[in-house]
């Protein structure tokens, strides 16, 4: 049987580790990282630094979950009141070129 949860490596703060999610969560971290062009590591490491307690995998799945509760909530309350939330603070995460 196919497990699940799938084990990936990923940089943080110029550390490998491994990080168990589930594959839905996987994608969902590759989305929103593409949608705000930044790679994987460095939303990862983004995570990493806001997380006040937990292991890694719990916040990025909390982190994942928020982001598009979110999004459906701007949905919700209509094109006029979006807000383009963002689940971590704007200046954690820099942008690349």
């Amino acid at each position: 049987m196919k497990s699940l949860v799938a084990k990936r490596s990923v940089v943080v703060a110029d550390h490998k580790t491994s990080v168990s999610l589930e594959e839905a969560f996987w994608n969902g971290l590759k989305e929103i990282a593409r949608g705000r062009n930044i790679t994987l590591s460095e939303l990862v490491e983004a995570i990493d630094s806001d997380r006040r307690n937990g292991n890694l995998s719990s916040a990025i799945r909390l982190f994942v979950l928020d982001f598009y509760r979110n999004q459906l909530a701007d949905v919700q309350a209509g094109p006029d009141s979006a807000k383009g939330h963002l689940a971590i603070r704007p200046e954690s995460v820099v942008q690349s070129a």
